[in-house]
């Protein structure tokens, strides 16, 4: 087994991959596919479930081929977008309804009417969380009312978020959920690891629906449709899933994922911790039954701002030219970016808040509204650090990973906003990493997490070199910005 591969199923919001490993981390192969992104009404965003499945199941056999076979595949780690919720009949496998995603806003009213009646602080401390769409308990308690033919399933309803369904269909039938997936549901009692009944009832779930809550590594199951028994053995979200692969095994050790949305991952041992200033608290991961915990600042857009600047307001005719356009110009011109598309998360979460172009005149061009746009990257990281120190969980170096910060400028523009030594993988695709090192771990190809993180490989680092007043002055300029986007 020693030679063999590590396959790992990475379903996030925009794409889904699977992606094969060596045990020492080396990155042997990728497939990736498009997921189609559903808009039914402003606010509201859903998936195909089946969609999901098809191109995630195709993904992986283009991976077992590479490997060589199913035989030569050690074990399958599962990552995935999580609070993303799917329903589905037991009987068929086939899902019901669309998948609610998790910026999805169409809960906002309800979510408020609960604060309103004075349920946040109890929901805070079982679950770590706060009332927001953001969650998957107030999207069931939606789907439950709208959708008659969730209630017409009756005992065939089964409700779960993306590794759920993944591997009921894997395995033909088993509905289970990792930990740290469960801890985002705003359904799970964090300090016990199991449901919780007084929240099942507040938002109307059905506890028969959903699936049971185990470890993020161990032998789960096997697969049988790659042509030989493949176990599947490592399961995490994908912030989670990242937080690992950057080795944040030690309480302190904070990790920052640039992907479609922006989120900090500070790990704080197997105290459970207590945000007083509206951040998360999580399940970093659970092991033998033992949960080690984190505190988590969550940023709703961060590469989706560079994407719709590409596809839908036509500044751009790639992602990658974005750096380009920002070394063009010395500043940003005034210009600044709050990227509210899809509300606010932390620590503002207001979910209708709406994004806002400020400070234009007839000098902006293009490249400073660029700019603007990768600068609203630091700026919301800094007001994530704020909170954090608040927190007493103040960062001493930042671990970055995900698709955006292969931009030299913006890793260089963290550093100098935050300043703050900021630390690059060279392989930057951390949440696959941090998925295959669970199911490495899983499957008895290491012992423990610490063995695991040797996959994770060199780092590059950007130290801050960005003068106090210049600083000063940019965060002034985004703190006037955010003011005015609250005050609407």
């Amino acid at each position: 087994m020693v030679d063999a591969s590590l396959l790992v199923m990475d379903a996030g919001t925009t794409s889904t991959r699977a992606m094969l490993f060596a045990p020492d981390g080396a990155c042997l192969g990728c497939e990736q596919r498009e997921l189609t992104q559903h808009y039914p009404e402003p606010g509201l965003v859903e998936h195909d479930a089946e969609e999901i499945w098809d191109r995630t199941l195709a993904c992986a056999r283009a991976m077992v081929a590479k490997a060589g076979g199913a035989e030569r595949v050690a074990a399958i780690g599962i990552t995935n977008q999580r609070e993303t919720i799917v329903f589905w009949s037991r009987r068929t496998g086939r899902a019901l309804a669309p998948a609610i995603v998790w910026q999805d806003r169409r809960t906002a009213d309800f979510c408020r009417s609960l604060k309103e009646a004075g349920h946040e602080e109890a929901l805070q401390q079982c679950t770590g969380l706060l009332l927001d769409p953001y969650f998957s308990a107030s999207k069931i308690a939606w789907a439950m009312e709208n959708w008659p033919q969730l209630r017409d399933a009756g005992g065939e309803l089964l409700v779960g978020t993306i590794e759920s369904w993944l591997i009921f269909r894997l395995t033909g039938g088993l509905h289970i959920s990792d930990a740290t997936n469960a801890s985002r549901t705003a359904l799970m009692d964090i300090a016990t690891g199991r449901w919780d009944e007084e929240l099942l009832g507040l938002f109307n779930v059905p506890e028969g629906s959903l699936p049971e809550i185990v470890d993020c590594a161990g032998r789960f199951g096997d697969t049988t449709l790659f042509g030989a028994p493949i176990p599947i053995c490592g399961m995490a979200g994908d912030q989670q899933a990242a937080a690992i692969g950057q080795a944040c095994l030690a309480p302190g050790d904070t990790k920052a994922t640039y992907g479609t949305g922006a989120f900090v991952l500070t790990h704080t041992g197997a105290e459970r911790p207590l945000s007083h200033h509206r951040l998360l608290a999580t399940v970093a991961w659970q092991l033998g039954g033992a949960r080690t915990y984190a505190l988590e600042g969550s940023v709703f857009v961060a590469g989706s701002l560079i994407q719709w600047l590409r596809d839908d307001v036509g500044l751009l005719g790639s992602a990658a030219e974005s750096e380009a356009l920002a070394r063009s110009v010395p500043d940003n011109g005034g210009a600044y970016i709050v990227p509210a598309l899809a509300g606010l998360g932390a620590p503002y979460w207001e979910p209708s808040a709406r994004a806002a172009i400020s400070g234009l005149s007839f000098a902006t061009g293009r490249a400073h509204i660029v700019r603007a746009a990768l600068e609203a990257m630091a700026h919301q990281t800094h007001d994530l650090m704020t909170a954090f120190a608040a927190d007493g969980a103040a960062w001493e170096c930042l671990k970055v990973d995900g698709g955006m910060v292969a931009n030299d400028w913006l890793a260089q523009d963290l550093a100098d906003m935050l300043n703050l030594r900021v630390e690059r993988p060279a392989f930057v695709e951390t949440t696959a990493l941090g998925a295959a090192m669970l199911a490495g771990v899983g499957c008895g190809l290491f012992p423990g997490l610490e063995q695991a993180a040797a996959m994770r490989g060199a780092v590059e680092r950007f130290d801050p070199r960005l003068d106090l007043k210049t600083r000063e002055r940019r965060l002034d300029g985004w703190k006037k910005a955010m003011a005015a986007t609250l005050a609407r």
